[in-house]
């Protein structure tokens, strides 16, 4: 089986081009929601060091949205929490889709919390900022704070580049993803 993960910032595509290989995908933000929605042992155990914040089941993403912009630590208190469960599901799906020639990471702290593996080939989605910014204010709950937030705990872009095998460069357009993922396709098959 080969992993591919997709890195980029916050906003620059991962996900529509994760979705775009036309294989199983594991979206870690899509999971992160599915857990504030149906997880009972994760709502405790935010309950239990952010009652203030965190206090009805399922968890309401602005609880957390809160708690995170009230006080720096309380990100990393969600963090270790959560991601322990996320590597479990990301554990499942792997097994669940083991006969599969390529699988999809869409995890936005892949490289962060060294969820990566050796062999792994990493494509780095490349968009332009004016074109990122303009993307991230469309989004429904968009908040800068929070948005600075999850960059502080983020490597930087030009970090996660150099670590990538490829650069699928995503002027938003369907074209150039799909040409970016042919050439890729055809270079690891």
């Amino acid at each position: 089986m080969i992993r591919i993960g997709v890195l980029g910032d916050i906003g620059s595509g991962k996900s529509y081009v994760a979705n775009k290989f036309g294989y199983p995908v594991f979206n870690a933000d899509q999971e992160v929601s599915k857990l504030y929605k149906t997880n009972k042992k994760i709502y405790n155990k935010l309950n239990k060091i952010l009652p203030e914040y965190i206090n009805l089941f399922p968890i309401n993403k602005n609880e957390i949205t809160n708690a995170i912009l009230s006080n720096k630590n309380n990100l990393k208190k969600i963090i270790k929490i959560v991601h322990l469960e996320i590597r479990n599901s990301m554990k499942l799906f792997l097994k669940r889709n083991k006969k599969e020639k390529i699988i999809i990471l869409d995890i936005p702290l892949l490289l962060e919390n060294k969820i990566n593996k050796k062999k792994d080939i990493l494509v780095f989605v490349e968009a332009r900022k004016f074109d990122i910014k303009k993307k991230l204010k469309k989004r429904v709950n968009f908040n800068k704070n929070l948005y600075n937030k999850f960059r502080k705990i983020q490597l930087s872009p030009v970090y996660k580049k150099k670590k990538s095998n490829f650069i699928i460069k995503n002027d938003f357009t369907k074209k150039t993803v799909q040409k970016g993922i042919k050439i890729i396709l055809g270079e690891i098959l």
